[in-house]
């Protein structure tokens, strides 16, 4: 039986050799490597931003210059590819940044939320940073109603936990997470991630925090947030195996 990976993040990326460039970071390598492929080949997923084409150009080129062949399943104006036939083609998906809401939506119409399931149970990694990382959970913390943060609930459920996302960069992020979780609207427990912060999950098992590069960012860690009697809680989840007690 394969083991279903997730790494769900606040990051992936750093900055490239020149002006408006981007490379993968250290997780983005670490993850590639588990792969076993030569060269993997990458799907990328630009639902969130409406199918972006400047995104797409800068991601294709830092994950070329990683030596990956890079795919796309574009869904504007129509899907580019069958779903399920093109993630599970590829070794890698990875979803970038926008609205989860609206992501969700369109996931759900063209029947891209089966495609990831298939491709994830196949073992193909599932990856991607704050609308593509609140899609894989329960749900989460976003900004897709407009700048006052709302809970999104009805995200892909694949991890049985809620999620936040930019957790030391946003001001609304921590206390809007910890009471939700508190008052039972997201899932108990839930993960957050810093920016340049990542959490591995193996089957539904949140396994490792992992950084783009622990030298440029050594204070990026994870959290796990939990309801108590008079609210919720908060652990810090600094970089390597996650050893919290999640019973």
């Amino acid at each position: 039986m394969k083991t279903k990976r997730i790494l769900a993040t606040s990051g992936g990326f750093v900055a490239g050799p020149v002006q408006q460039s981007a490379r993968i970071g250290t997780m983005l390598t670490d993850a590639l490597s588990l792969t076993g492929k030569t060269r993997p080949r990458v799907c990328l997923v630009l639902t969130a931003s409406g199918d972006d084409n400047s995104y797409y150009s800068l991601l294709y080129e830092a994950f070329n210059a990683a030596g990956c062949d890079v795919t796309q399943l574009k869904l504007f104006p129509q899907p580019s590819a069958n779903p399920e036939e093109r993630l599970t083609s590829c070794d890698l998906v990875w979803v970038g940044g926008g609205s989860v809401a609206n992501l969700l939506e369109l996931w759900r119409l063209h029947h891209v939320d089966e495609g990831m399931r298939a491709a994830w149970e196949k073992g193909v990694i599932l990856s991607g940073v704050s609308a593509g990382s609140i899609c894989w959970h329960t749900g989460g913390t976003t900004d897709s109603y407009g700048p006052e943060l709302k809970p999104v609930t009805n995200a892909l459920g694949f991890l049985p936990f809620a999620n936040g996302v930019h957790y030391d960069s946003e001001a609304q992020r921590r206390p809007l997470l910890q009471q939700l979780v508190g008052i039972g609207t997201l899932s108990d427990p839930a993960f957050a991630t810093d920016d340049h912060a990542g959490i591995w999950y193996e089957n539904e098992t949140p396994t490792e925090v992992v950084t783009d590069s622990i030298e440029r960012w050594p204070s990026a860690k994870a959290y796990l947030v939990r309801k108590t009697g008079s609210g919720a809680s908060e652990i810090e989840l600094p970089v390597g195996r996650i050893l919290a007690d999640l019973s």
